[in-house]
């Protein structure tokens, strides 16, 4: 028995392949390495570096390693590029993602989790936003992922074919052991960048946008620790195991912070105060999205364990401390 971790070089998919290796797991990743890190898979793990979209790639992958299940976390995940490239983004998420799953149902393979995004839900009327609520995505990206969905959806309706899909919303920290984090360059993540601007990797950092209708005019976010998040995973993995039926799950903590108030965050961790401008909007960014969380932990018995705005500011200081040391040292 194998689990398939598809882009498990990378920020999110790292961490599953470390969790499923603690719990004893054969591991097999396919990555393409266009933005995921050789060095971040585990010598334990079976790397091949191929693209999901491969189908006969992944067939052989799955029947030379007899996997059983698959966690897809490849895929592009910034906002305002998929405005500027939807072409793109809908190539490698969505018919990157059809052609994984069409490799799966070939193979017999019943058991998939879908990284998908609370970007499906663009800027909901309510918050925080239940998994019931009509999808309405602002953005190319967005869009990527409910297609992918709705797939998700009708294979399963004509296949024996079963499937989670996580709508993450924003996640953050890094491994409490050091063991990994976001390392990818210029990221886009908005506590990635503050820590990188109190470490004096960047001169200065911009906050886009301070006229939206919320408390202090920036947007506000739920901001999941990913090591909460792949516990989502595994829980999620244990589920269709147990023979559980195709759902989807928010993946939160039902509380929200404002820009403003997650880059005072860091400041007051990092004891730094460090340059911050003001610009304006960025295409595709909704003013406020929280994640309704009692589903998940209904169904999945799933309970975070670093619902900290705090500890997942230190845990990502502490990355980009080790990963400055790594630059240097390489």
């Amino acid at each position: 028995m194998a689990v398939l971790v598809t882009g498990g070089a990378g920020f999110i998919g790292s961490h599953m392949v470390l969790a499923l290796l603690d719990a004893g797991e054969k591991v097999i990743v396919l990555d393409n390495l266009s933005t995921g890190f050789r060095w971040a898979v585990p010598p334990e793990a079976t790397l091949v570096v191929g693209d999901v979209g491969d189908q006969d790639l992944v067939r052989t992958v799955i029947r030379k390693y007899g996997v059983q299940s698959i966690v897809h976390f490849a895929g592009s995940i910034v906002v305002p590029e998929s405005v500027a490239d939807p072409l793109g983004y809908y190539n490698n998420n969505t018919v990157k993602s059809r052609a994984l799953m069409e490799a799966a149902v070939a193979t017999g393979l019943n058991q998939f989790i879908f990284s998908s995004t609370a970007a499906v839900y663009g800027n909901p009327a309510e918050n925080p936003v239940s998994e019931v609520a009509q999808p309405a995505p602002m953005s190319p990206y967005g869009w990527s992922k409910r297609m992918t969905e709705v797939m998700l959806a009708d294979t399963s309706r004509a296949h024996d074919f079963n499937y989670v899909a996580l709508r993450y919303f924003n996640v953050a920290g890094a491994d409490p052991k050091g063991r990994s984090g976001q390392s990818t360059p210029r990221a886009t993540h908005l506590i990635k960048v503050a820590c990188e601007t109190a470490l004096g990797q960047r001169a200065h950092m911009e906050v886009f946008g301070t006229d939206y209708p919320t408390h202090d005019g920036t947007c506000i976010r739920d901001y999941i620790h990913v090591t909460d998040l792949i516990r989502a995973h595994v829980a999620a993995l244990d589920y269709l195991r147990s023979g559980g039926k195709s759902e989807i799950f928010n993946c939160g903590y039902s509380k929200g912070f404002s820009v403003l108030e997650v880059i005072e965050a860091v400041k007051r961790v990092s004891g730094v105060d460090f340059d911050v401008r003001f610009g304006s909007r960025r295409p595709g960014d909704p003013a406020a999205i929280v994640a309704g969380s009692q589903k998940i932990r209904d169904q999945l018995g799933w309970q975070p364990r670093h619902d900290n705005l705090d500890e997942i500011v230190r845990h990502a200081l502490s990355w980009e401390d080790h990963l400055a040391s790594f630059k240097i040292a390489s």
